[in-house]
């Protein structure tokens, strides 16, 4: 089955895209979420079919509009496939990089890559053993767990071991390891160890723990290559036809117990499996020729009974053929004491008894007797007999067993218990009392000294400051000497697999890596994988060859067929077979109850999913119905089409419908509400000298007047004027010369150099300055105003007097004559010559 993103998907716009007939059949129909199944039958009244009378009896519509109708829902079909095909991702995060089998290969199975691999690697041992494979499950678990996805984990790094790393087996519990990981766990765990005591720091080979099994190694066992598992081949290329991390040449290691035989298994994960060979061995009791067995099953039983004799001397062995010591004879006899007084019904397998009867005989001395309780043997001397020593130990003497020895009288003078002083009693019996003698004493730590009974310890009340080894929590032990005691808190601190914490006691370095393991189950919690604490929520669940149970979303009543997955089930691909509106006939389309549609467009932000799963509306039915000129779809069935123009006049007058043969609700060669409007301007003639269009949409009668503005410059060209269209083009000249006005002084300029005088007019400005000027003599003492019109015209000019020539001959004398006078050598210039003729 595949996966959900690659089924047959239908997508947004399905409805929209289906073209809708002119005659609006099946308009509005739809199942989306807000019309739901059948929401279409609520049908308007213009898109109801009427007949528009006798003559509506013409050729269909072009079947062209009907397949192209269909190829339109399936390309929208496709481009939703596609779309969804990329926006659709795992949920879940791969725990290997590697890819998995296609659908339908049984990953240990006799088919598919992974089961050719596998069968590759125990071939050998299948054809030694004739095929019988009873014994090689463990192995075959370790084979099937380097290809599981998610099964092989370095646990201190809680990572996937992949293919093309470089890893480390352990030898004790076969774990894989990425080799910096290892390295970095061994180093660390070395330093930890060597840290503990200052006087050996470096000086010692410490082991290092594997963090799974806690198999030691020794400093120089730490991997530093990237071998195979049988450590023939450094650094195994990476070939898809091999186990991973295997060299593909015969594993050869000498089997566990040895036997003198080597697997025969290609390079593999995990232990070997038992040794297949075949060998002649006899049964266990001996009695039975040989036969041929494994190597790794030799004990065989012939079923005969053993017959050796019990230790109990009595009984024989009941038991059938058995290997080592026969069990204790299961018989009861009566059997005596050790001593012989008592007798007592015991097992034959523990003859042997005591009772509680003290012995009783007496001794040699006569006087006493054993004081033993039973036993066996002779009982010995009397105890009291020979030299004997007073309790002191300092003198002996010989006496009778019945006196008991004196005490001599001297000092006792026995060590006491405190090791330091003797005791000074007088010799006597009993053991010494406490040693009372006053003496100075320092405490524990050494820090304070106090003098107090022999008998008794000081200790201070200080605590110590020290860090423990954990290198966490102090000593706090009243007066220590130095020593501190190992930490006895829990390390409590999370584990990497973020789910449990260390149950340890504190200490240094790196807690070990989690023991426990979860469970990763399929959706229906038939099939299981068993992972590592902490990659259950990495880890992709287990394929599961049961079938689906998940109800189906869609109106089917059951779902098609196919394996349990993870995430939502894929879209029904099932056929509709739901009733169209308005026709007999039955949805033939794939179920499209569940269809991803896109929601935003490529340019918006995605506040929301990109797409949402919808039902669409069932496209129009496509079934072809027979009529007397071609078949049309069942959809647009009914009144049809001649597919000529309408050419009813419109309600404008100037105009007719252009619209295709279409239905409509009023009288023949009447315009109905079902005819185009006419959106054309109005193109009638405007009046005279207006330059702009009617403002109004295509109408019946005279047009409106204009009431736009003009805007023009004046006759000066200086100012803008706007001024009504209408008044403007309907005025005459004369008024128009005045509408161009500015009102403002003219600011051209006359021939003369003056401005014209006049407000705003057109044409050129008249040649009648207004202006005065002032004229003058030539001795400038004569003024006279005038117009500058007359001045031009007459050119008038303005002459000295009598009086004007008076005042120049008397400057004349003032200050020319003098200065003439003078020059009697100097010729006159030509100038001078003239002022002093004028002055004469």
């Amino acid at each position: 089955m595949d996966p959900a993103w690659r089924q047959q998907g239908r997508g947004r716009g399905r409805a929209a895209a289906t073209p809708t007939p002119p005659g609006g059949v099946w308009a509005g129909d739809g199942r989306g979420r807000g019309g739901g199944r059948g929401a279409g039958k609520n049908i308007t009244a213009s898109t109801k079919p009427v007949n528009r009378g006798k003559n509506m009896v013409d050729p269909p519509k072009n079947s062209k509009i009907a397949a192209s109708s269909q190829s339109k829902f399936e390309e929208i079909r496709k481009s939703n496939q596609a779309a969804a095909q990329r926006l659709a991702q795992s949920q879940y995060s791969s725990s290997s990089d590697d890819e998995e089998d296609e659908d339908g290969v049984e990953v240990l199975g006799k088919e598919g890559k992974r089961g050719q691999i596998l069968a590759s690697a125990l071939v050998t041992y299948t054809d030694q053993t004739g095929g019988d494979i009873t014994e090689l499950e463990r192995t075959r678990q370790y084979l099937s767990d380097a290809f599981q996805s998610g099964a092989i984990t370095c646990l201190i790094c809680i990572a996937s071991v992949k293919r093309n790393q470089a890893v480390w087996s352990c030898s004790g519990c076969f774990s894989l390891f990425h080799i910096p990981c290892i390295q970095k766990w061994a180093k660390d765990s070395v330093f930890l160890i060597s840290s503990v005591t200052d006087e050996d720091f470096g000086k010692k080979d410490h082991p290092w723990p594997c963090p799974k099994c806690r198999y030691e190694y020794s400093p120089t066992q730490t991997p530093s290559r990237y071998l195979c598992y049988c450590g023939k081949v450094q650094d195994p290329p990476l070939d898809p036809w091999l186990v991973p991390h295997s060299c593909g040449l015969v594993c050869d290691k000498a089997f566990s117990p040895a036997c003198g035989h080597h697997c025969l298994l290609l390079c593999h994960p995990g232990p070997c499996p038992p040794c297949p060979k075949m060998v002649s061995v006899s049964c266990m009791c001996g009695k039975a020729s040989p036969l041929p067995r494994r190597c790794s099953n030799k004990p065989w039983s012939c079923q005969k009974r053993c017959g050796k004799t019990l230790p109990c001397g009595q009984h024989t062995c009941t038991s059938s053929c058995h290997s080592g010591v026969c069990d204790p004879c299961p018989r009861v006899s009566v059997q005596k004491c050790v001593c012989g007084r008592e007798e007592a019904e015991r097992q034959c397998a523990s003859p042997v008894w005591h009772c509680p009867q003290v012995c009783g005989r007496p001794l040699s001395c006569g006087n006493h007797t054993c004081e033993r309780v039973c036993h066996s043997g002779v009982c010995g001397v009397c105890p009291r007999s020979g030299n004997r020593a007073c309790p002191c130990g300092k003198s002996k003497c010989s006496l009778p067993c019945t006196e008991d020895v004196p005490t001599c009288g001297d000092t006792c003078d026995k060590l006491m218990e405190c090791g330091l002083h003797t005791c000074s009693m007088r010799c006597h019996r009993g053991p010494c009392e406490t040693c009372r003698q006053e003496v100075e004493k320092q405490c524990r730590c050494g820090r304070y000294t106090r003098v107090m009974p022999c008998h008794k310890e000081y200790l201070c009340d200080s605590k110590c400051p020290n860090t423990r080894g954990c290198s966490r929590h102090q000593c706090r032990r009243k007066c220590c000497p130095g020593n501190c005691p190992p930490c006895d808190q829990s390390c409590g601190r999370t584990l990497g697999c973020r789910n449990h914490k260390c149950p340890s006691v504190c200490h240094q370095g790196s807690c070990y890596p989690c023991p426990e393991t979860v469970q990763v189950k399929c959706v229906c919690g038939k099939t299981s994988l068993t992972v590592p604490c902490g990659r259950e929520r990495s880890t992709k669940p287990p394929r599961c060859k049961e079938l689906c149970r998940s109800p189906p979303s869609c109106h089917h009543p059951s779902r098609e067929s196919h394996r349990c997955h993870p995430g939502p089930c894929p879209p029904c691909r099932q056929p509709c077979l739901l009733a169209l509106p308005r026709c007999p006939h039955t949805c033939p389309q794939p179920c499209h109850d569940q269809v991803m549609v896109k929601t935003t467009g490529p340019w918006e932000q995605p506040s929301e999913p990109a797409f949402v799963c919808k039902a669409l509306p069932c496209p129009p039915c496509m079934v072809p119905i027979p009529t007397y000129v071609s078949p049309v779809p069942c959809h647009q069935r009914g009144p049809f089409s001649c597919q000529r123009v309408c050419g009813r006049p419109l309600t404008c007058g100037n105009h007719s419908c252009s619209k295709e043969c279409h239905r409509v609700t009023t009288a023949k060669l009447q315009v109905g509400s079902e005819c185009e409007l006419c959106e054309e301007g109005c193109v009638k003639p405007r009046p005279p000298a207006c330059p702009h269009l009617c403002p109004l949409p295509c109408h019946p009668g005279p047009c409106p007047p204009c009431q736009q503005m003009i805007r023009q410059r004046c006759h000066c060209k200086i100012s803008l004027l706007y001024i009504e269209c209408l008044k403007f083009s309907s005025a005459p000249d004369a008024v128009k010369s005045d509408l161009g006005s500015c009102r403002n002084q003219c600011p051209k300029q006359v021939p003369c150099g003056h401005r014209c005088k006049d407000l705003c007019h057109p044409g050129s400005c008249e040649d009648k300055c207004s202006h005065k000027v002032k004229l003058k003599c030539p001795c400038k003492r004569i003024k006279k105003e005038l117009l500058c019109c007359k001045a031009r015209e007459d050119q008038t000019q303005v002459e000295c007097d009598e009086a004007c020539i008076t005042l120049k001959r008397k400057a004349y004398e003032v200050t020319l004559l003098p200065w003439y006078y003078s020059l009697s050598v100097t010729p006159i210039s030509g100038g001078c010559q003239a002022l002093i003729q004028h002055s004469k």
